[in-house]
């Protein structure tokens, strides 16, 4: 089984008391799977030093591009036809981040794939 990862370009917009980004320009965001690590995890990556790494249920990512799914730190939904947001909650504040939805498919696309691959040692 392979790692998965993938840059996609994405626009944050957080609550935080003092912006690390420009909120208007797209900034890439790292999608990260690791199947010998967590077969059923995902990670996101956020640039900065606020960003952080945020890893949660695969499930979640790809419900939420169907219909609005999450709770607690973590939630999904597609935003009209060709746009997701994925919104995550910590101490210092809320960060939404809005992708494009066929950027999302093909990490998720690619998860599956990699996660089928027959092992080697």
């Amino acid at each position: 089984m392979s790692v998965v990862e993938q840059y996609a370009r994405a626009r944050i917009v957080t609550d935080a008391a003092a912006p690390l980004i420009d909120e208007l320009e797209s900034i890439p965001v790292t999608l990260r799977y690791d199947p010998e690590h967590d077969p059923r995890l995902v990670r996101i990556r956020l640039p900065g030093a606020g960003g952080g790494e945020w890893a949660f249920d695969r499930r979640l990512l790809e419900e939420g591009l169907r219909a609005p799914a999450g709770s607690g730190e973590v939630r999904v939904w597609p935003c009209g036809r060709v746009q997701a947001i994925v919104e995550f909650h910590s101490a210092q504040g809320v960060s939404v981040v809005q992708f494009e939805r066929q950027a999302l498919l093909r990490f998720l696309r690619r998860t599956y794939t990699a996660a089928a691959e027959p092992v080697t040692h």
